[in-house]
């Protein structure tokens, strides 16, 4: 068994990356298992992964076949592994080294032909040093690890993806787009997305439902900082938005509406621009010569 990780921030696309090398590998026609390793409670983790026997517990009415077997000559993928139990992960620890395990309240060996991909967005030697997770596991799982950058670390394929997104939302919502205004894609582009490519796809299947015509629509105001109180910061939000929507007047030498209006060109709606003229308090003197 060669276990490989992936650690990395939430969003940067941990799993679809495991998924591709399931597809590209000789494992491609057997299964791939997923666990979330933080999405079950700690009581039912080594049920989940290790399966159990009837009666091994109170609840156990029945046998459950766990993760591990249902992933016999498939690929396992533990997400979050940083979260497992410290007591549950010598039993983890086996696996990896012996491939075989038993069932809980079970005494019957059962050996076990899996690929193993782990990930997390934990910083997994800063845990051991903390004792958090066991070093030998640690070193066990660390045959090849891949860091997941983040999106921000990525600004070349920001527009890739954007476009990639849009063609994806735009057809199942049976839409026509064929415009991304170039002030929409830089303001993509220089924002750092704290949720990574997660956040992207969310943020333009949003964007898919708001457009109406074949231009996208992007709601731009909801890319704003966050202070550390959890607060926006408006100041800075409301002077980027005016300096954009001012530039664009001038570019169109003051026109809002029609194919060369500065609304289009924002990808706004002409009664949203005339909206935030007003609330932005742009004068006419600072568009028009």
């Amino acid at each position: 068994m060669r276990p490989c990780w992936f650690w990395g921030e939430t969003g940067t696309g941990k799993e679809l990356i495991a998924r591709a090398i399931h597809r590209m590998s000789a494992r491609k026609d057997k299964t791939f298992i997923k666990l979330n390793c933080a999405a079950i409670p700690t009581g039912l983790l080594e049920s989940e992964l290790f399966g159990h026997e009837k009666g091994a517990f109170t609840g156990a009415v029945t046998q459950k076949v766990g993760r591990l077997e249902l992933a016999d000559k498939g690929t396992l993928f533990l997400d979050e592994v940083g979260d497992i139990p410290l007591e549950l992960q010598p039993k983890l620890l086996r696996v990896l080294q012996d491939q075989e395990f038993e069932r809980l309240g079970g005494n019957r060996t059962i050996r076990v032909n899996i690929r193993l991909i782990a990930a997390t967005n934990r910083d997994l030697a800063k845990s051991v040093a903390e004792r958090e997770f066991r070093s030998d596991l640690y070193y066990r799982l660390n045959v090849f690890p891949i860091r997941m950058p983040p999106l921000r670390e990525r600004e070349g394929d920001i527009a890739l993806l954007v476009r990639y997104f849009v063609k994806q939302y735009a057809q199942r919502m049976n839409k026509q787009i064929e415009t991304i205004p170039t002030e929409t894609m830089n303001a993509l582009a220089s924002w750092e997305w704290p949720g990574n490519v997660r956040e992207l796809e969310n943020f333009i299947e949003r964007s898919v439902i708001l457009t109406e015509g074949r231009v996208l629509n992007a709601p731009l105001v909801e890319l704003r900082p966050v202070d550390y109180e959890g607060g926006l910061i408006d100041d800075t939000l409301q002077s980027i938005e005016r300096e954009h929507i001012v530039r664009a007047l001038r570019e169109t030498g003051g026109v809002i509406a029609g194919l060369h209006g500065a609304a289009l060109k924002l990808g706004l709606k002409r009664t949203t621009l005339q909206s935030r003229i007003l609330k932005l308090g742009i004068s006419r003197e600072e568009y028009c010569n």
